[in-house]
């Protein structure tokens, strides 16, 4: 299957605040108060937290299809905690990034635990977003005049 390409456009607003379109979206990215921001929008930590969460609604129901499973909803919650130090420019050894996340994902389903213990091994396996968080993946920055 050849790869599929996605992207964005981004401009920032204020110092906080970026807008960044996407195929057919705006999005709204900014910082609380206490972080200097005007609270247009959640911030960029809480959006991957989002990430993940959308992606994970997507390929549980696209597995419980092809499973044959009968998934009613899903309700999750998706949290996790950061030292906000190196953000901050203070020196430390911490990651400035999430130390953990916990999903807790809550399936309206039938189904046996056999069934949604199989169905949440692929879904983990499938979901890209989990992918990209779970492993590194290069990141080139370049800066254009």
């Amino acid at each position: 299957m050849p790869d599929m390409k996605f992207s964005v456009t981004a401009k920032c607003e204020n110092p906080t605040k970026l807008v960044v379109n996407t195929s057919k979206f705006k999005i709204i990215i900014d910082e609380p108060p206490n972080l200097g921001g005007t609270n247009d929008g959640p911030n960029p930590v809480e959006y991957v937290l989002a990430a993940l969460g959308g992606c994970l609604n997507v390929v549980g129901h696209l597995v419980a299809k092809e499973m044959g499973m009968e998934l009613k909803g899903l309700e999750m919650t998706i949290e996790g905690e950061m030292d906000p130090s190196k953000f901050m420019g203070k020196p430390t050894k911490e990651r400035t990034g999430y130390k953990e996340i916990r999903v807790n994902l809550k399936p309206v389903t039938n189904a046996d635990k056999a069934t949604i213990d199989k169905w949440i091994k692929a879904v983990e396996d499938r979901c890209p977003v989990s992918d990209n968080l779970r492993n590194p993946t290069p990141i080139k920055i370049s800066v254009l005049k």
